[in-house]
């Protein structure tokens, strides 16, 4: 028995199989994604007060290009040629990645802060703020990767 299949559903098989690949490929972000230990040593050369407000400084910045990359990411999928089933679909799935993200980055790097245990001074502070700096970062280049090929309408 042969089996047709419809352009559609070939074209929507080979978009998401290019869709998987090239987040495969391309899962390496152009610049490395600065781990906790690289963002504390770039910021080393203060003293632990000026060392938290590096980071915090470091933070801000990747929540800044997070927010960034999430509303890319949104303006991307409503403008992706596919069908509207399939374009709602993953612009649910974004929002409720984007909310499972920040409750992951809350919970681990609220784990990070605390294994630093009775530290004095801003020791859990400098532990969460290079924690949110390298999360938010990371996130943000996965979500350009998986978004930056898909078709215009």
């Amino acid at each position: 028995m042969q089996r047709k299949i419809s352009v559609s559903t070939l074209t929507l098989t080979l978009t998401l199989t290019l869709a998987i690949l090239s987040t495969f490929i391309s899962s390496a972000p152009l610049a490395a994604v600065e781990s906790e230990h690289e963002s504390r040593l770039a910021c080393s050369e203060f003293s632990q007060a000026g060392l938290r407000d590096c980071l915090a400084a470091k933070a801000s910045e990747s929540e800044s290009k997070l927010e960034h990359a999430e509303r890319d990411a949104a303006v991307t999928l409503s403008r992706w040629d596919e069908d509207d089933r399939y374009v709602r679909s993953a612009q649910n799935n974004l929002v409720q990645a984007n909310r499972a993200f920040r409750h992951y980055r809350a919970t681990q790097c609220g784990l990070i802060a605390s294994l630093t245990g009775g530290a004095a001074g801003n020791a859990h502070d400098i532990g969460q703020l290079a924690c949110a700096a390298s999360l938010n970062t990371a996130r943000a280049d996965d979500l350009r990767n998986a978004t930056s090929s898909l078709p215009p309408r």
